[in-house]
Formats: structure tokens, sequence, C-alpha cells
């Protein structure tokens, strides 16, 4: 049987509900009241799978919201604007998008022309696992209609994303990676020529990185744009090119997740399982580091691991195939001094003895209930239940202590950035939920 919820935990499910009811559109959820007014790619993910513990009607619209956003090419933007707000309450708005130009982008709804970490699937799949025998044929039956969505998603980071050719994805901008201004990315970011002119206004919010790096991320945006974000242009052109080990470590685990959906839906899932084998190969062949024992970023252009460790660094604890010491490796790295031994309240999204940490610069340093979802739900699939309690512990934490805040500090817990964080709420549900759902024999 499951663990029946304590009182205090009734309580912090009813807060979190409260949050997804609060920030819930009519059609999707917007991560913050205040500062994030449309629709992000994998704030989406991360929130369908708290919707699915307290609301499933919702969980379904708000991934069919955001796929609706889909390019012909399969590309899944990471920003789908909510035409209800002026063009101006956002920066980067439409304007800097200018989707409406390119042919591949529909036609109703304007969009970005990056994408984000590729969660969906993941997060269909665990939407799939919420439903009760009374919603089994519904659940198939929304599997159903959003595979193709999910396959057209996978099918064009395989042929338009494999930028070295080795198996894996490659994104073209920080934003990408979902760990916006993380230190990953100071060296390409750094080699990038601007011109003498400033991008970025000046309401760009104090709790987003400023001033020259955000010249930088516009720079890399109006070169894609220029290009038609052609694939061709990527390939061969684009100045910042980058294999993530967080971004595959969430292609692998929606991949699988494809297997699984396919075989429930009477599909074929061994492209599927082919695929996920490949790219179990590639990221231990292109982005495990043996002699510092941990997964770092590849910067395509520069030919070279990056040197950057931070949360990322763990992302690949997704992949169930993962060898045993490469996991004792990333075990030993997470809970020492440079991330969960020395923070009172982990994981910082930096290593704490790095020159770049900085314990309140956005993901520099501070903590984020996203990350510590990926970490614990990585933990679970390798039977590592005492990282996961940690991880379930200082999550809960975080949030009696500072509410369900954007990201927090990790030495005292403090909340920052945003109030009423969508994706931390939702997270949180799904922790509450697991925690109280029936266990295997």
């Amino acid at each position: 049987m499951g663990t029946r919820l304590t009182g205090d935990e009734t309580t912090l499910w009813k807060a979190a509900a409260r949050v997804l009811d609060a920030n819930w559109t009519g059609t999707g959820t917007i991560p913050s009241p205040a500062l994030y007014p449309h629709q992000w790619a994998w704030d989406s993910a991360f929130v369908s799978m708290g919707l699915a513990r307290h609301r499933r009607d919702r969980a379904e619209r708000e991934l069919l919201s955001l796929f609706r956003g889909q390019w012909a090419t399969g590309l899944l933007p990471h920003i789908v604007f909510n035409t209800r707000m002026p063009r101006h309450a956002y920066f980067p708005g439409p304007d800097l998008w200018r989707s409406d130009l390119q042919d591949a982008a529909p036609r109703d709804v304007p969009t970005s022309g990056l994408t984000h970490p590729p969660l969906h699937a993941l997060a269909a799949l665990r939407l799939h696992e919420c439903a009760g025998p009374a919603d089994a044929d519904r659940s198939r039956a929304f599997l159903a209609r959003l595979y193709p969505m999910l396959v057209a998603q996978h099918r064009y980071l395989a042929r338009c994303r494999d930028l070295g050719a080795g198996g894996l994805v490659a994104i073209c901008h920080p934003w990408e990676s979902g760990l916006d201004n993380s230190p990953a990315w100071d060296g390409p970011l750094g080699a990038l020529q601007l011109p003498p002119v400033a991008y970025a206004p000046e309401h760009v919010p104090r709790t987003l990185p400023t001033g020259e790096d955000y010249d930088r991320y516009v720079r890399l945006v109006t070169l894609l744009r220029g290009a038609g974000y052609c694939d061709e242009y990527l390939r061969d052109t684009h100045p910042f090119a980058v294999e993530d080990p967080l971004v595959n470590a969430t292609y692998l685990a929606s991949t699988h997740a494809l297997a699984e959906m396919a075989e429930i839906i009477g599909g074929d899932p061994v492209p599927h399982r082919e695929t996920a084998q490949r790219v179990h190969h590639a990221l231990l062949d292109r982005l495990w580091d043996g002699d510092t024992g941990c997964f770092r970023a590849r910067d395509l252009r520069g030919g070279r691991l990056l040197p950057a460790v931070t949360v990322a660094s763990f992302g690949p604890l997704l992949d169930p195939d993962l060898p045993g010491p490469v996991v004792r490796d990333l075990v030993d790295l997470l809970l020492s001094a440079r991330f969960a031994g020395a923070a009172g309240y982990p994981v910082p999204t930096c290593d704490i003895q790095a020159p770049s940490f900085d314990r309140g610069g956005y993901w520099r340093g501070p903590t984020w209930i996203n990350t510590n979802w990926l970490l614990w739900h990585g933990a679970l699939g390798h039977g590592l239940t005492v990282v996961a309690d940690l991880l379930y512990g200082a999550t809960m934490r975080l949030v009696r202590q500072s509410g369900f805040r954007e990201y927090f500090d990790p030495f005292d817990g403090t909340g920052r950035g945003s109030h009423d964080c969508s994706w931390s709420a939702a997270l949180v549900l799904d922790l509450l939920g697991a925690r109280r759902a029936p266990r295997a024999a």
C-alpha cells in the first residue's frame, strides 16, 4: 500500500492545487502570474504531471494547448504566445521571433523559433500512469491522439538537431537548455561577436540575466531568424551548438516513454528502443568525462567538453541503463561538498566550489524544484532510495519555508524569483501523489 499523507502534506497539497487553479487560463497554465504570461514548453510538461494528480482534464488540455504551436517540421517551440496579451507584455515577444514569416510555423498562433528539453513524452506517459481504471480507455485514446505529435517532435530532433552526427541532440541557444544562464554557456557565449548595438530592452525583469548576457541571447535569435531557422544554417554556420547532458537525458527518457506508449496504443515500439540505445551509447561516448567522474556539455564549434560542472551533469541519471560505476561516480559527486553535501537546501545548480557559483544568480547556483524532481525521478529508476528520499525531503522543506517560489537559496532556503510558480506547485503535487500511490509488491 502507499503511504497516507500527513496533515502537513495534505496542507501542502491543497496549497499547490490553489496555485495551479489560479494560474490556469482556460486552455493552459502560465508559469507565474506576475512574470511569465505565456506558455513555455518544458514548464507545461512539468505542470501536466502535477495536473495529472489534481485535474486530469486540464493536464490533457495543457499538452494539447502547447502542441497547437508545433511547426510542420515537428519543432515544438519553447514559447507559445497568448494572443490575448499585448505584444509587448513580455520580452522577447512575438516581434523578435517573427514566426508568422516562417512557412513551417502555425498560422493561428505566434511562437518562438527555439525548442526546450523534450520531456513531453515522459509527461504524457506519467499522465497515463496516473489514470484510474475508470479512465483507462479515455487515457489510451488521449495517448493515441498525442502520440503522432510526440513522434514528430522526436523526428525533428533526430533529423535536424544531431549537428555533431553522433546521435545526440544539440541546442542552438542557451534558452533551449532550460538552464538559461548556466555557467556551462559562458565559453560559447563569450566567443560570440556582438555588433556595436544593444538588443535587450531596459524592461527585462531584474531576476533575469541582463546587459551583455542578454544582448548575446538576442543576437543568437536574430542570427537564427535571419537564416529562416534553416536546418543547413544550424548545422554548418550557427555559432552556438552544444550537446547538453540534461537535454539529451530528457530526450532519452522520453524516447523510452514513446516505446511504452507505442505498446499501449498498439504501435511499434522497436524504432524507439533502437533510438534509445543509440542515445544511451552516445551519452557515454561523447559526454562522459571519466577523469572527473561526471557528464559535461560538448561545444561542437570549439570541439571540446566544456569545463563547468552543473546540475545538468547529473541529468543522465534519467538513463535506466547507465552503468553501475557511472551511477556511483555521479552519486558520489552529487552528495559531495561541491553539491548536496554543502547545501542545506539541495541541489544547487552549479558546483559550489566553482568561481562562477552565485547563490542568487538564477541558474548559476540556486536550487530549483524542477531539477530536484528530475534527479529524484532518476534516482528512483536506479533504486537509489536514500538519494530519492533526500531530494524529496529537501524539496518539501523548501516549499514549507518559502512557498512555491521560482527558485531558492541553496544555503538558507530563501525563496527567489517569481511567486506562485506553477512548476514548483505541480511537482510538489506529483511528489506527494507518488508518495501516496500504491507500491508494487
